[in-house]
């Protein structure tokens, strides 16, 4: 993906007119930046190479723009010669350069703006607990919902006998983080076959949940 840097407008260095053009022309709509090996899709839309690379990951890839099934694409010779031969006035230097070229004194321009907004923005540590995504307690392998921890530790670290904390447990309200399982696979098989937040309600004290699991066992009766 090629970087847009600071470049509002186009002209062709081979063109018949001098005049600016559009340079969306020129953008990738997943990436927003100059198209880099553009690619078309049956559907008539345009990628980078490395893009659509991404959006065929799933099983039934689909276009990132109409959603419609992607079969089949070719490269975009015509629309990458035509990137190749355009320049545009640099915000750095204001010296014409090729559009996919990015000018230093514009980058150091936007590394400075970011690094001023990173210093800007104060510190916001969520107090709320992750209850979706664990980490293994084994491997310490993130991201997993409560289903892709239970299969990757019964499928990865099965014979695995070390004593650990449940991550489920631990991010509970009622959790111990320093409580360590015995039997961590009987641990998940007992306690976790189904979603605590399909039952629990977060925001509610403790006390609260008492009554209405009374309430609840009365009505069953």
């Amino acid at each position: 993906m090629a970087m847009l840097g600071g470049f509002s407008a186009a002209q062709h260095k081979k063109g018949v007119s001098d005049g600016s053009g559009d340079m969306s022309e020129f953008v990738c709509p997943v990436c927003l930046e100059i198209f880099e090996s553009p690619v078309i899709t049956q559907c008539g839309h345009t990628f980078c190479l490395s893009c659509l690379q991404e959006c065929l990951r799933p099983q039934k890839p689909v276009c990132a723009v109409c959603r419609a099934g992607l079969g089949h694409w070719t490269k975009a010779f015509e629309l990458e010669t035509l990137i190749q031969s355009s320049v545009s006035s640099c915000k750095g230097c204001g010296v014409q350069v090729s559009v996919t070229d990015v000018c230093f004194l514009y980058q150091e321009y936007i590394d400075e703006g970011v690094r001023t907004t990173a210093q800007s923005q104060p510190a916001v540590i969520s107090p709320v607990p992750n209850r979706y995504t664990f980490t293994c307690p084994y491997c310490h392998c993130q991201n997993l919902d409560q289903d892709g921890l239970i299969e990757h530790c019964t499928t990865q670290h099965a014979r695995d006998t070390r004593q650990v904390v449940c991550p489920i447990c631990a991010s509970m309200p009622w959790g111990d983080p320093d409580y360590r399982s015995s039997d961590f696979f009987q641990h998940l098989k007992i306690r976790h076959t189904f979603s605590y937040d399909t039952f629990v309600d977060y925001s509610t004290d403790e006390q609260t949940m008492v009554q209405e699991a009374l309430q609840r066992s009365l009505l069953d009766n």
